[in-house]
Order: structure tokens, then sequence, then C-alpha cells
């Protein structure tokens, strides 16, 4: 049996600044009125990062639009969420936070099974000089394909 996903948001940016060295579903503690806005589509993950506080892991920076109907009980669309781990999962990733270079970011934020999930990220930041070979290496890959499809039609 297949699982529907319906993914929200995707932080494309995120595989250009950062190298992923791994990656874990965790769920979101929201407010009814960001629910609705989620499923409405409206979540940007690209400014978004995860913070320890204590012994959670908060999202902070992600912005998910307000609610129109909701009114005045609405939400701040900035506000920090709660990551909700297994202990052993929290523990894991705040030991290797703690080694230098490395953060925890969001990439990508869907609906499984009528529950919210944000896929996470442990990375560790890019070079400028790393970012210039992903994009040279790209731009080899599509040159190749481009070269072998005209060879197929010829």
């Amino acid at each position: 049996m297949t699982e529907s996903v319906k993914v929200v948001a995707t932080n494309r940016k995120a595989t250009h600044d950062y190298h992923i060295e791994d990656r874990l579903e965790a769920g979101l503690a929201l407010l009814g009125s960001e629910i609705k806005s989620i499923r409405a589509g409206r979540a940007n993950l690209r400014d978004g990062f995860v913070i320890p506080r204590g012994d959670e892991l908060w999202l902070t920076n992600v912005h998910i639009a307000s609610y129109q109907p909701a009114g005045r009980q609405g939400h701040d669309p900035l506000r920090p969420r709660r990551l909700l781990l297994h202990r052993r999962e929290i523990n894991r990733l705040l030991s290797r936070v703690q080694e230098r270079g490395f953060t925890i970011i969001p990439l990508r934020l869907y609906l499984k099974r009528g529950r919210v999930k944000v896929e996470i990220g442990l990375a560790r930041g890019k070079r400028q000089y790393d970012k210039r070979a992903t994009l040279a290496e790209r731009d080899a890959q599509r040159q190749m394909q481009r070269t072998l499809k005209e060879r197929e039609y010829k």
C-alpha cells in the first residue's frame, strides 16, 4: 500500500548552500489556523533553520501565512514551532550539532496521512568554490544529455 504524500513546500536553496549529511522526518506542533494555511499551500521554508532550546528542537523563521478566516484568533506567521521527535533522535542531532560546522535545516514540508511533517537535514555549509563546482557539474550533465538527445534524433 503506497502512502499519499502531498508536498506543500520545499527548500530548493538548501542543496545549493549545504551538503546534506542525514535526513529525518519530524512532526510539528501547530495551531489550527496553521494547519489550514499549510493545507492551502501557504508556507515558505527558504530562511528556516532548527535551534535547540533546552532538550527540545524548534523550527525557526519558517513562514506560514496567516489564515484569513481565523481573523483575530490567527497565528504569528514567523513564530517558532516545536519539532516532534523521539528522544534518541533529538540527542543524536544535538550531539552532531555540537560538532563544528553542522546545522539543522528544513528540506520539505508535506502532509502524510493527514498530518503535517517536515523533513529536516543535518547539514554542513558549502564553501563558495563547492557551489561553483556543483553548478559546473550540473551544466556538464545537461550538456551531455543534450548531446545524447541530438544524436538519437539524427
